[in-house]
């Protein structure tokens, strides 16, 4: 059982849909004992990190996620998903992520001919042998929704990357815990081959 963390952020119903299209069961839920027995947990979202961070706070998924990161459970960030993961974000000074990885979420800079928000595909570039990216070809177009970026603290994490006028550390992996800045639910064949992965991460 895959469990979707709800803490209504939006996109929970397509990560699902794209799940059930793999044959894999999972739940939307916040009910931490459900998060806790799932064999693998996706944390999606779209939106604010501020506000995002206030409702996984108030629903107390903050303390399930360590929890469930402590237990080496397979965890996903999606979009908003991987930015959490991180210390923090400027778009929302002051605000506390969970600080499960280390790096900075910046703000994507103004430059001619780009435009902000990054919406749609781009082309990714992959290194250090990226779990998710097992049979993913170099150059696979993947979509984005993003103003804000990850820079990772540690290159060594970073699995693949895209350029949008700065490089964008675009997916990591550190041990148990996963994340994609683009949305592998909405890239075509090759996203869904990513979710694939992820299903079977950990298992012999």
């Amino acid at each position: 059982m895959i469990a979707i963390i709800d803490y209504d952020a939006g996109n929970l119903k397509s990560v699902k849909k794209a799940l059930e299209f793999l044959g894999e069961e999972s739940c939307i839920t916040r009910d931490s004992k459900e998060i806790l027995s799932a064999d693998k947990i996706i944390l999606p979202g779209v939106g604010a990190f501020g506000e995002a961070m206030e409702h996984l706070k108030k629903y107390e998924l903050d303390k399930v996620i360590h929890e469930a990161a402590a237990k080496q459970t397979p965890f996903l960030g999606i979009c908003l998903g991987l930015q959490l993961l991180f210390e923090g974000s400027e778009e929302s000074s002051g605000v506390e992520g969970l600080h499960l990885l280390e790096g900075q979420i910046l703000k994507i800079p103004d430059a001619p001919g780009l435009k902000i928000p990054h919406i749609g595909w781009n082309s990714l570039y992959l290194q250090n042998q990226g779990r998710l990216f097992d049979g993913i070809p170099e150059g696979t177009f993947v979509y984005f929704v993003h103003s804000f970026y990850l820079k990772a603290a540690d290159p060594n994490i970073v699995k693949a990357s895209a350029e949008y006028g700065v490089e964008i550390h675009a997916s990591v992996e550190q041990g148990n815990v996963f994340a994609c800045q683009f949305h592998p639910e909405k890239s075509s064949s090759m996203g869904l081959k990513i979710l694939q992965n992820f299903a079977k991460a950990g298992e012999v």
